[in-house]
């Protein structure tokens, strides 16, 4: 009696879908329990493929009509299925913190655990809040700390990187390493190499790069030709006039000095005011007076 409600069970199936077009042919009964059955539908609606209208009636004992329990749309064995639902502080991946987002706090985050509180001794709350930096609510536990040690040592600044691999030096020979304090700073250490691609990143000790600070290169020829000397034929460069010699101190202006040249002394001449004041060698004649 209950398989063959399917009229029903179709009913059902009509009312609770949106469009009455969505309801597909009868695909079966399960038999739920005793005096259970469940009549399933093919749904036809966009985006639901492979699911299935379930409309499950049932009656008393010794009775004569089929009541309906349920009805609902269910997946079937091929239906097309949206991932299994994760937790926010599961799905969270690095970068997914953008500028003004928040996260919720976390009272239970076993990656912290309580800091320190002051204690009135002056030589522990100086240990641990000057020293150890401890004077905060919560501080990193052990946990906490071993999984971010993980997360950087197997990460891309880790020993095991294509760019640590081609390197010739470790970082912790190079100058621009600048190491941690704590348990983190025996592994790690801060790169301070602007021309580093990790500068300003925590890397591990035996992690490289081609920016060490010890490290060289053999010099090589340059694969360019060296160009042909250009010469200019068109410019004119201009060079001074020597400047003339500067008289003998001994000659005056009314009776200036000649040198004859093979002579070994200088003969005076003077002034004429037919001829002008010039240099008599030996092989010019004599002025005339």
């Amino acid at each position: 009696m209950l398989g063959s409600a399917v009229d029903l069970a179709r009913e059902v199936a009509v009312e609770i879908a949106s469009d009455a077009s969505d309801v597909g042919e009868h695909l079966g009964v399960v038999v739920e329990g005793e005096r259970l059955v469940s009549h399933r539908f093919a749904c036809l609606a966009r985006g639901y493929r492979g699911w299935e209208w379930t409309v499950t009636v049932a009656r008393v004992p010794r009775g004569r009509t089929a009541t309906v329990c349920e009805a609902e749309l269910l997946p079937g064995p091929d239906a097309i299925l949206g991932q299994p639902w994760v937790p926010w502080s599961q799905r969270l991946r690095p970068g997914d913190i953008g500028p003004g987002d928040v996260l919720p706090f976390r009272a239970d985050d076993p990656r912290l655990e309580p800091g320190w509180t002051p204690s009135g001794d002056p030589e522990l709350d100086e240990v641990a809040i000057d020293e150890l930096a401890l004077a905060r609510v919560r501080v990193l536990s052990p946990q906490g700390r071993d999984e971010a040690a993980e997360r950087w040592y197997r990460g891309s600044r880790g020993p095991t990187s294509a760019g640590s691999l081609a390197s010739s030096g470790a970082c912790w020979s190079c100058g621009f390493l600048v190491p941690l304090q704590g348990a983190l700073g025996t592994v790690f250490g801060v790169c301070a190499n602007a021309w580093s691609p990790d500068d300003g990143k925590v890397v591990s000790l035996d992690h490289g790069c081609g920016a060490h600070s010890e490290t060289d290169v053999e010099p090589v020829a340059s694969d360019w030709p060296a160009p042909d000397p250009l010469i200019d034929e068109m410019r004119v460069e201009l060079v001074p006039a020597a400047a003339p010699p500067e008289a003998d101190e001994a000659a005056t202006p009314d009776e200036p000095q000649v040198v004859v040249e093979g002579a070994d002394a200088t003969e005076p001449v003077p002034d004429h005011p037919d001829q002008p004041d010039q240099p008599v060698t030996a092989d010019q004649p004599e002025l005339e007076r």
